[in-house]
């Protein structure tokens, strides 16, 4: 566990408790995109989309709205689960369906949307700070859908910091190590805020609790995974075993107890997960 004064903005605590200041949000959204964004309301951390509860559901990092009503989904990403391009189809997804109201037959009021995804590694390869994705004809790369959707993938290692701002960069630096002497070297007035902002979390009594209620509730659920995982594990090796003594296999009862790869090879043969 990490101390909380040694978060940085890419671990998803300290990034969602940042991100509830509207200023943070907002300073994060205009140097990514390059425009003044004005917020509707304060954005709202791990938001939970859900369809049905028959079907998996989201927990957006940190939603929020502008005044042109247009949605903005941010989050952190500290790992590499070769699944950020597919998430992010989900993630608008679950956005987009709730857009309309039954009945309306008007797709034009659908919102834009924005889904904003920061990562400390290079997704596609090509050392970019920033990619940017939004439908195009593949016929002809001129020719855009326009269906009001964007996908952007921040990497904090980009190689080309001629083709985009300097703030932005120093912002992904910023995100990767959220520390005083970073953002001492930044020249961003922007960041020289966000870090005053943070400095006030990381000192609050009040966020150290609530981190630390989180880091129990993390564990406990570990530990209940763990348990419910080794209370599976024994009823599969129990059901094998009868299995194997139905069969007078007695042999191969005492080789599986000792030999895991063994064990798993006569389950795969009895179909016993």
């Amino acid at each position: 566990m990490k101390n909380l004064k040694d978060l940085n903005l890419l671990d998803r605590f300290l990034f969602a408790e940042a991100m509830e200041d509207s200023e943070n949000m907002r300073d994060v959204l205009e140097i990514i995109l390059g425009k003044e964004v004005v917020l509707q309301h304060s954005p709202q951390t791990e938001k939970e989309q859900r369809t049905s509860p028959a079907y998996r559901f989201a927990k957006l990092d940190v939603w929020t709205k502008d005044m042109d009503d247009a949605i903005y989904d941010t989050e952190v990403q500290g790992k590499n689960t070769k699944n950020l391009p597919k998430r992010s189809r989900f993630y608008q997804s679950m956005i987009d369906s709730k857009l309309l109201e039954p009945g309306e037959k008007d797709f034009n009021k659908m919102n834009d949307v924005y889904i904003i995804l920061i990562a400390p590694f290079d997704l596609f390869g090509e050392g970019k700070y920033m990619y940017t994705f939004q439908m195009t004809c593949q016929e002809s790369f001129s020719v855009l859908l326009n269906d009001g959707a964007t996908r952007i993938f921040l990497n904090t290692h980009g190689t080309n910091p001629e083709d985009v701002s300097p703030e932005l960069v120093e912002l992904l630096h910023y995100i990767e190590n959220t520390t005083q002497e970073v953002a001492d070297s930044c020249t961003s007035p922007r960041i020289h805020k966000m870090q005053e902002r943070i400095c006030s979390i990381k000192s609050s009594e009040e966020v150290s609790v609530k981190y630390m209620q989180r880091w129990e509730e993390m564990e406990m659920e570990k530990d209940e995974a763990r348990a419910e995982g080794r209370a599976e594990g024994r009823n599969s090796i129990a059901k094998l075993m009868d299995k194997l003594l139905e069969e007078n296999r007695v042999d191969d009862c005492k080789r599986a107890v000792k030999d895991p790869e063994f064990c798993q090879k006569l389950m795969d043969e009895f179909g016993i997960e």
